[in-house]
């Protein structure tokens, strides 16, 4: 039976009821972990606001600023999560993003200021958690990350997340070779299109998503908590021989040839 009961978890990503890190930390609350959340702060602290609003029900014992391109905020996070837990069990990482302008049009021209921000946030910041979480870690632990199909095929429009996202499932790999002599697991989940926030952003998002009810072998798109129900098995010792691994929660879609 699937239980995280004693476990903590730390999940990045929160920015509203659509977001797929909160269906994953709805799972992960109801299979019994205690809590973490950080959000993206901004100067008007409405992000804030509006996660401590969504997340109250799970009860948080943390709840922190993280804006993973300012490495003093990291450090100040896993500060937090030392003084507050000692130690934790999961990591979850739900962090991408891309300017809206390089996910539309040709790949070809996407400019180095945009190509250096999508790496940064959506792939090097795995790299950069795992960094503050390994020593926090001393008896193991589990990290996850999303990603998606597109890391591996090309999507319209999906330009340069691509790109990130092919570097994020190689980190994934490298990772998990890195810190399985410490018994910390690290895997991915490539989840199907979703509803969300930051899909809203790739053009012809909507095109993408009717194109998966209508192929996939399950002829629909897959839901928050599926993709949570996911992440909670393989951060729990039912998953304990999994490391290194992609997912694919998509009703099947990748597994199609036209």
């Amino acid at each position: 039976m699937l239980d995280l009961t004693g476990k903590k978890a730390l999940v990045t990503g929160i920015a509203n009821n659509r977001s797929i890190a909160w269906g994953i930390a709805q799972q992960l609350h109801a299979a019994g972990a205690e809590i973490g959340v950080t959000y993206l702060p901004d100067d008007k602290g409405r992000a804030e606001s509006k996660v401590k609003k969504l997340t109250e029900p799970l009860n948080p014992s943390l709840f922190l600023p993280c804006n993973v391109q300012d490495d003093e905020q990291v450090n100040a996070t896993f500060d937090a999560v030392k003084e507050k837990w000692g130690s934790f069990d999961i990591l979850v990482h739900c962090l991408a993003f891309a300017n809206r302008d390089d996910l539309t049009g040709a790949f070809s021209d996407t400019s180095r200021a945009g190509f250096d921000l999508a790496l940064s946030v959506s792939a090097y910041s795995l790299t950069r958690l795992a960094q503050g979480a390994k020593d926090l870690m001393p008896e193991g632990g589990s990290i996850v990350t999303l990603t998606y199909l597109g890391g591996v095929r090309v999507v319209p429009n999906y330009n340069v997340m691509g790109v990130a996202k092919a570097a994020l499932e190689m980190s994934v790999r490298y990772l998990a070779a890195d810190l399985g002599p410490q018994n910390i697991r690290v895997n991915g989940i490539s989840a199907g299109p979703i509803r969300t926030l930051a899909s809203s952003a790739i053009g012809g998002i909507l095109d993408m998503i009717h194109h998966v009810e209508e192929v996939s072998p399950l002829r629909r798109t897959v839901t928050q908590t599926e993709v949570g129900n996911t992440a909670a098995f393989l951060c729990s010792d039912l998953a304990s021989g999994i490391t290194g691994q992609v997912v694919y929660v998509d009703s099947g879609y990748a597994t199609m040839g036209m």
